[in-house]
């Protein structure tokens, strides 16, 4: 029971460290939370104007990132910020994990904060090298 509660809280933690890492911009930070094969899924989000696209492995996540980055979506100088709640952690059979949760995404954070836009995150994740890693991301908007 007890290791099952430190990978729980380990799992939280890497969740919220991707938030601040998007936040940061620091991009090898960021992978180092992802799995070698991790995919990451994200729908089109017209109300922040980026398009829908499934990234696969950290070159294309890196690429994804330092795109986001460079058009003011995330990282330094952005104004934004990404709040992760809600969590819920299952441990699944094969010693993987699932974790469920909601976000919300920040703009002008220096002057008036709005929210641009919310969802959810489903995330598959397991453990590599003694650490869990992000395996999988599916976001979805509203």
């Amino acid at each position: 029971m007890v290791s099952r509660v430190a990978d729980e809280l380990e799992i939280r933690n890497l969740l919220a460290r991707l938030a601040q890492l998007a936040d940061s911009g620091d991009t090898e930070a960021y992978l180092e939370l992802l799995s070698d094969d991790v995919v990451w899924v994200m729908p089109p989000n017209p109300s922040i104007g980026l398009a829908g696209s499934e990234r696969r492995g950290h070159g294309e996540i890196a690429t994804g990132q330092r795109e986001r980055v460079a058009g003011g979506h995330q990282g330094p100088g952005s104004n934004t910020m990404h709040t992760v709640s809600t969590v819920s952690v299952r441990f699944d059979d094969d010693g993987s994990a699932s974790a469920q949760s909601s976000f919300l995404y920040w703009a002008d954070t220096a002057t008036a904060p709005v929210v641009r836009s919310i969802g959810r995150y489903a995330d598959t994740l397991r453990r590599e090298a003694g650490r869990w890693r992000l395996a999988r991301r599916v976001i979805t908007f509203g």
